[in-house]
């Protein structure tokens, strides 16, 4: 038998991630810098960490509930109205999943299926596509453009909808752009939305990494929170990328069959990781302020940079990423970022690993030190100089 010949074509034909084969390069490169890992360069805030320590000391290792420990989900729910002013009751439409990821593809199996469609936003995070795939849906991209700051257009939205369209993935602050989205832009959204049967999967995993004003859900809108399932987590916030913990809120239908999925193929979210993160909404904000306040920083001096070299940058407003415009030097994202890597040591990612509509673009991410954005920024002047 060819194994090969039994695996389903939807898998086959979802290709891997464009950006793993950058961070298996610069594994094996001395004295690199990474611009490439989305992920927070600072530990997790020492009170987090000891909580979990605390409770394996204690020996609680045992499972929780499946929509995760109550505490936590009343937590999550004093956080959610205390942030963005949206009440979810903790007993029956807030779910504790092994971080955002989990949430949006439990999200996408509950909502989407063959012969579905999915609207996503491109670029992308690059889970999205993937996820929809593996449900056997279409993805259907809606190409977010520069000009526009990377913000959804109404118009565009109109376009994308047909009669197979069941959800539209919605995530501000946005990953790989650093866009946001304020009040006024969603309201427009809304009125594309409101009297649509499609759901809204909106992915807020950087809603507290901001820097202009507070963030925005379109939760917020009356008519949108029954039909919008709110994804959320601790992995960029509270720098707790590998204790995978996230949540989902939303209608308690939504989250009844969500929380049947996560029962039968994971059981229930790391129980220590779950201790933490109750530590974590109880004491974690100042701790979260003081990484904000040090992003800012970093956020301006990498913007300001890329576009002193030649390379139009516009200025994200959230999230830890910078989407600088590379077409200026003659080369394709690809070829950017490989010879960038080679010659000079520098690794980013291709800006089309995040769909094709980001060809022309590269992603960097200030979750780095300042002389770190520093010393790339010299390494990037002189490879661009040579090049154009």
């Amino acid at each position: 038998m060819n194994i090969k010949d039994r695996i389903k074509s939807h898998i086959l034909d979802t290709p891997p991630s464009g950006i793993r084969k950058y961070f298996d390069l610069i594994n094996e490169m001395k004295d690199a810098i990474s611009l490439g890992i989305g992920e927070p360069d600072f530990e997790t805030p020492w009170t987090i960490r000891e909580e979990g320590i605390y409770s394996l000391e204690k020996g609680k290792t045992f499972y929780s509930s499946n929509a995760g420990f109550i505490e936590l989900r009343e937590e999550i729910a004093k956080y959610m109205a205390r942030k963005y002013n949206l009440s979810y009751d903790p007993a029956s439409e807030i779910l504790v999943t092994v971080g955002g990821s989990e949430a949006i593809d439990i999200a996408l199996r509950t909502f989407a299926g063959s012969g579905d469609e999915v609207i996503i936003p491109e670029p992308s995070f690059v889970a999205y596509k993937g996820c929809v795939m593996f449900c056997g849906a279409t993805p259907v991209p809606l190409e977010l453009k520069a000009e526009h700051r990377f913000r959804i257009q109404p118009e565009q939205l109109e376009e994308c909808i047909t009669d197979r369209t069941v959800a539209v993935i919605i995530a501000y602050p946005n990953n790989p752009t650093g866009a946001t989205m304020d009040y006024e832009d969603y309201a427009r959204i809304v009125e594309v939305l409101r009297d649509k049967d499609i759901i809204v999967i909106s992915d807020e995993l950087y809603a507290e990494l901001n820097y202009k004003g507070k963030h925005v859900s379109i939760a917020q809108f009356p008519e949108m929170k029954g039909k919008t399932i709110v994804i959320n987590g601790f992995s960029k916030a509270f720098a707790m990328t590998g204790w995978r913990i996230g949540f989902a809120c939303g209608h308690p239908d939504a989250l009844e069959q969500m929380k049947k999925i996560h029962q039968y193929a994971i059981m229930c979210s790391p129980t220590t990781a779950q201790f933490a993160a109750i530590e974590a909404l109880r004491n974690g904000e100042p701790e979260v302020r003081r990484m904000v306040d040090e992003y800012n920083k970093r956020r301006r001096v990498m913007h300001d940079g890329f576009n002193k070299l030649g390379l139009d940058c516009f200025e994200p407003f959230g999230a830890f990423y910078c989407f600088p415009d590379i077409r200026s030097t003659g080369l394709s994202s690809d070829e950017f970022c490989e010879r960038l890597l080679i010659e000079e040591k520098v690794l980013t990612v291709p800006g089309n690993a995040f769909g094709a509509c980001g060809e022309g673009f590269v992603r960097a991410t200030y979750a780095t030190s300042i002389e770190n954005i520093r010393e790339a920024l010299v390494r990037i002047a002189r490879f661009v100089e040579r090049v154009r």
